[in-house]
């Protein structure tokens, strides 16, 4: 009988560590997605700020000290 509780110990604690592994794995991708969804944010965001800047450089607003801004001065 002590044989029988010695295998079921240990299929039982084989059967948590896979389970275990098999979770570390799905945490492991699902971070790994966020991360990459968060650089392509980033990068979504970087772009948008380019062509902000790029429209009101054609809509002849100046960038001055910080984020104040005022229209440039129009030549006729």
């Amino acid at each position: 009988m002590a044989e029988t509780d010695l295998k079921t110990v240990q299929d039982l604690t084989s059967v948590v560590q896979t389970l275990l592994q098999q979770m570390l794995d799905k945490f492991q991708t699902v971070s790994n997605q966020i991360i990459g969804r968060i650089d392509d944010m980033g990068s979504c965001i970087d772009d948008l700020e380019k062509n902000t800047a790029h429209l009101m450089t054609q809509a002849g607003m100046e960038k001055l000290e910080g984020e104040n801004k005022i229209p440039a001065t129009r030549k006729s």
